[in-house]
């Protein structure tokens, strides 16, 4: 493999998880630590409804071990508007909290749409053109979480391969008008898993599970790979991830 492979969650506070993943009696403000420990990365979620101060952002980094990861979920004010290009003002807002703190410890970038954000190639061509590639020396990587059935085309494929933006590849048993894209724009690749399940204790089958690793694989001869077990039965998405973990050792 000439990439290395991040498994993780969708943030981590989440009271279910409490004497599931995280033991009986360990603090909530040790979440994060023990989080940290077991899983490789984490998406955080909240920056898609609010910003964080700079220290929120140099606490995170400072609680987690080297090599850990934190992918970042974009402002829905960069997303959820009309007119994509016409976002700069939450751009410069969504970029500035601070995350460029994380440093080394900064993965991507997932740019999430609505199902209702239909394509069109002007206008997120005039998106993608604000998308910057480093901010206060730090790299920045954009994946692009697509939900409606018209991004499933060469033509958007093609934007994204222009800008060097990953696609992020989503599986959603529960929505299946959402585009499943397999394609190589960048340098690295972005999945998000949302099919795990409760009567399975590690979410999915050990089958469903060796298929994950085995795309994995095949994804990382490329390039990094980010992989996050996401909603579904989102009690069961760690014990998900440390099982992905463990396959990915062998």
């Amino acid at each position: 493999m000439t990439g290395s492979i991040k498994v993780g969650v969708g943030g981590w506070t989440y009271e279910p998880w409490r004497g599931v993943f995280y033991p009986e009696g360990l603090t909530q403000k040790r979440e994060l630590e023990f989080a940290s420990r077991a899983l490789t990365s984490i998406e955080i979620n909240g920056t898609y409804y609010s910003t964080f101060k700079p220290d929120s952002w140099m606490k995170w980094r400072d609680e987690t071990p080297d090599g850990f990861v934190f992918s970042v979920k974009a402002s829905r004010y960069c997303t959820n508007r009309k007119v994509l290009a016409e976002g700069g003002e939450s751009f410069d807002r969504f970029l500035s909290q601070g995350l460029t703190t994380l440093g080394d410890k900064l993965g991507p970038i997932n740019w999430q749409f609505m199902g209702t954000k239909k394509f069109d190639p002007v206008d997120f061509e005039g998106f993608l053109k604000l998308l910057p590639s480093e901010k206060d020396g730090v790299r920045l990587r954009h994946a692009l979480e697509v939900r409606n059935p018209t991004f499933a085309c060469e033509e958007f494929h093609d934007l994204a391969r222009k800008y060097g933006a990953a696609i992020v590849y989503a599986v959603d048993d529960e929505e299946p008008t959402w585009p499943q894209i397999d394609e190589e724009t960048s340098d690295f690749r972005y999945a998000r898993l949302m099919s795990s399940r409760e009567d399975e204790p590690t979410g999915m089958t050990a089958a469903e599970l060796d298929a994950v690793a085995k795309q994995a694989r095949a994804w990382a001869e490329r390039g990094d790979v980010f992989a996050y077990f996401i909603s579904g039965a989102k009690v069961r998405n760690p014990a998900a991830a440390q099982a992905l973990i463990e396959r990915l050792k062998t």
